[in-house]
């Protein structure tokens, strides 16, 4: 195995390691534990942009999937079954006992990766999931590679094959703070998606099936706006899809976030047809880099993906993904600061 810093050790006795890159006028450390990004860091721009924790420790006991790579379906699937070719598939129930999330309670976000490359500016992790894994059909063989480059960009490129007919649906779960890294929150950023569409959910956070425009709603993000937004006096609950396209395809612009104050701004490019934008209510009062103390919409996140509860949605993208087949997913998050 390549080695990196040691950072903790998994409650099977496995090592998580810590691989630090940099280039483009950013840096960042990466963990093999949910393949997640630690820290990130803008050279003029001293706080972290993202969230994380400084103890490995907190992040099985606290994390709310900080800077992790969620699968083998990211989001949602509700009922926690799915049909393919006529066989009905079940998977974990870990979202109110009966949705699966995230690829359920031991999701490819909470498995420890192993460490197939790493350079100065990049590093590559595989994981290896087995037929069954938490009721997914077929094995799959995932990999992800982080890697900084010019100008000021964070690339992420996950890709996957199976042994069988099966659904992927791979995303960073990166939370973000422009600002000052966590300790104030990011209601006053500015942020537009390049969206015309989203999709309403039920009680339960599963999609209703139904693809609403998003002209005259709280969801109008297709100008530049705060993502302050009253409801009968509270904030206004985001966590929702927007839909960027009917599959996958080139890279495009998905969406655009400025700081309140820092002037740091970010642009989010993919290949993915949709992406969900979590305001990040339900982040825990806890102290994170630096001894920032986090709390509710201390960050927020902009995850590239197929549309939440897809394999039950036949007009949706799809996430059918064959033998013989690559899942190739590309996501680039490029910062600058502005004037």
């Amino acid at each position: 195995m390549i080695s990196g810093e040691q950072f903790g050790v998994t409650s099977d006795g496995e090592a998580v390691q810590r691989f630090p890159i940099s280039g483009g006028g950013l840096s960042a450390k990466i963990l093999t534990w949910g393949a997640v990004v630690q820290d990130l860091r803008l050279s003029g721009h001293e706080p972290p942009l993202v969230l994380g924790f400084v103890r490995f420790e907190d992040y099985p006991q606290h994390s709310p999937y900080f800077g992790a790579v969620p699968g083998r379906y990211a989001n949602r699937i509700g009922n926690a079954r799915f049909v393919i070719d006529g066989k009905t598939h079940h998977t974990d129930p870990n979202f109110l006992g009966k949705h699966s999330l995230h690829g359920g309670r031991n999701g490819f976000g909470t498995r420890n990766w192993s460490v197939a490359l790493h350079g100065p500016d990049f590093v590559t992790l595989t994981h290896h999931s087995a037929d069954g894994d938490m009721g997914f059909p077929g094995a799959l063989d995932a990999s992800c590679t982080y890697r900084l480059k010019n100008p000021g960009t964070l690339s992420i490129e996950l890709n996957a094959t199976c042994s069988e007919p099966t659904i992927c649906n791979l995303t960073n779960h990166s939370y973000f703070n422009l600002d000052d890294g966590g300790t104030g929150d990011t209601l006053d950023h500015q942020l537009q998606i390049g969206a015309a569409a989203y999709l309403p959910v039920d009680d339960e956070l599963i999609p209703t099936g139904v693809v609403q425009p998003v002209d005259g709603t709280p969801f109008d993000f297709t100008r530049a706006r705060a993502i302050r937004h009253k409801n009968g006096g509270a904030q206004f609950v985001y966590d929702h899809n927007f839909c960027l396209a009917s599959t996958h395809g080139r890279m495009r612009r998905a969406a655009t976030a400025r700081g309140a104050i820092s002037g740091v701004e970010m642009e989010m490019w993919t290949t993915e047809p949709g992406v969900q934008f979590y305001g990040g209510h339900k982040i825990p009062e806890i102290a994170g880099l630096g001894g920032r103390e986090y709390g509710p919409y201390s960050g927020f996140c902009l995850e590239a993906q197929v549309w939440p509860d897809a394999p039950n949605r036949p007009y949706f993208p799809s996430a059918l993904l064959r033998p013989g087949e690559t899942y190739h997913h590309v996501t680039e998050y490029r910062f600058r600061i502005g004037a």
